[in-house]
């Protein structure tokens, strides 16, 4: 198990529009907790992605930075690269779509990074509002037991192939899709109730919040990950003011 844990923050500069950078602060500092040397990494637009950190994380972003962001991450290949050796990525909003096969942007349908079984077209309304699920469990994320809690704010219908997941079962708010979008699927019914998607070591989701500051076991799972660790191997941790913010949150 290493003493020392790199952190990824992939193109803040055109995927943090909406505070998602904070994921990586909730990640290096619940591992410095556990004692670890943990340190950020920012990959700006037009830097390579190094692809032997331990944890990398995507924010959200507007259409021209998806864009911007997908080109980059299909030519400079590290990302891929450390998706196939089997390193955590957690991707928000955008950066699910991003990660996806295609998207829509700017009017046209756009290439994805294709490390999700997820495409993206436009929703008849925006979806935005607190958004609640209940963990998929299984695959990847299989440790997940506590509720999910977030804040969705994207206009995205995302459908998931076969080979991806969802993160969890909406009981609150939107998730990925809408009824209208869903309805000729022959799935319809679990992609109506999916929130965010899971394949490989890929966890992706809408939530904004930041996400892990609001799911501190889901910021576990990604160090466990990380490190060569089951969950339930990492030491507690007593942080009042987080299960305060759940309480609320989940209230």
């Amino acid at each position: 198990m290493p003493n020392t844990l790199s952190i990824g923050l992939i193109l803040p500069d055109v995927l943090g529009t909406y505070g998602d950078d904070g994921n990586a602060l909730v990640l290096r500092q619940r591992a410095r907790l556990r004692g670890f040397d943990a340190e950020i990494v920012p990959i700006k637009l037009g830097e390579a992605v190094p692809e032997q950190l331990d944890i990398y994380t995507l924010g959200g972003g507007e259409d021209s930075a998806q864009i911007l962001a997908a080109e980059h991450l299909i030519s400079d290949g590290g990302l891929i690269r450390a998706a196939h050796a089997g390193r955590p990525i957690f991707a928000i909003c955008a950066g699910l779509q991003v990660l996806g096969e295609s998207f829509r942007a700017s009017g046209r349908v756009v290439d994805g990074v294709g490390l999700l079984d997820a495409t993206t077209s436009p929703l008849q309304e925006r979806a935005i509002g607190e958004v609640q699920s209940t963990p998929w469990a299984a695959g990847y994320t299989s440790e997940l037991t506590e509720p999910l809690t977030g804040f969705e704010n994207h206009l995205g219908a995302t459908i998931l192939g076969p080979s991806a997941q969802p993160l969890g079962i909406v009981k609150r708010g939107t998730g990925n899709s809408d009824a209208a979008a869903t309805a000729d699927l022959p799935d319809a019914k679990q992609q109506r109730v999916g929130e965010g998607a899971v394949q490989d070591s890929v966890i992706a989701t809408y939530m904004h919040g930041p996400a892990l500051a609001r799911n501190p076991q889901l910021a576990d799972l990604l160090l466990a990950r990380s490190t060569g660790q089951r969950l339930q191997d990492l030491a507690p941790l007593d942080l009042p003011a987080v299960q305060q913010l759940r309480a609320e949150r989940l209230a």
